[in-house]
């Protein structure tokens, strides 16, 4: 029913994520970043922002030609209207779940990055990025436990928002991060990570790619691109 143009990151494990949760059948379409894959014009018919993951869904709700959708954000949005699940019913849950996911797509999940790329990839090892993205971090990490004080998960119930969240915070350690310096975030984490739907979908990555980005070719293909 649904392809999704997949690779193992955070942003791609959003998607498998739901997936898995919500029993919908899909396929994987590896988009292997390191490679290139995510110029290649059929790909960029449906992402244009040359960024996996993106879905497209063979039998949309309305019974017409297939629709894709892209940006990881999107994706969630639209599975939880596709399936009615994992976003409330009332207005003000709705308006709950979505500042969070907002929260990660704006800053969650962008400083994170960063805070990865000056730690782990960047040629030249700057002390004055790595230390503004771990602090970022600690802060953001900060601002999520104090949210998730008593509540099992960041808007009550199990939700987009908290699959969006999730694959981010899986390499604490590379960002400098201890989780027990924040108990209700590590709680959480612990319960999500012990999911059935969890298990099974990060299981899915593995069979693709452990990736990790092995050489300065790929470094460039990643990191290197510019307007064209």
């Amino acid at each position: 029913m649904i392809d999704l143009h997949y690779w193992p990151t955070p942003n791609g494990h959003k998607i498998t994520l739901f997936l898995e949760e919500a029993g919908l059948p899909y396929r994987l379409v590896p988009v292997n970043i390191a490679k290139g894959a995510q110029f290649e014009p059929d790909f960029l018919a449906i992402a244009p922002n040359n960024r996996m993951p993106a879905i497209v869904d063979h039998a949309p709700a309305d019974g017409g030609a297939p629709q894709s959708v892209f940006e990881s954000g999107a994706i969630l949005l639209y599975l939880a209207g596709k399936t009615g699940q994992f976003m409330p019913a009332d207005p003000r849950g709705r308006v709950t779940v979505t500042e969070w996911l907002m929260w990660q797509m704006g800053g969650l999940g962008p400083m994170l990055g960063q805070n990865h790329h000056f730690n782990r990839y960047a040629p030249e090892k700057i002390p004055y990025a790595i230390d503004r993205y771990v602090r970022e971090t600690s802060r953001l990490y900060g601002v999520l436990n104090k949210q998730l004080e008593g509540r099992p998960f960041i808007a009550g119930d199990y939700s987009i928002a908290d699959m969006a969240c999730y694959p981010w915070i899986v390499p604490h350690e590379v960002q400098g991060q201890t989780l027990s310096d924040y108990p209700h975030l590590q709680r959480w984490f612990d319960a999500i990570a012990a999911r059935p739907a969890t298990i099974a979908a990060y299981a899915r990555g593995k069979e693709i790619s452990n990736n990790e980005i092995a050489d300065d070719e790929a470094r460039k293909i990643l990191f290197g691109q510019g307007t064209r």
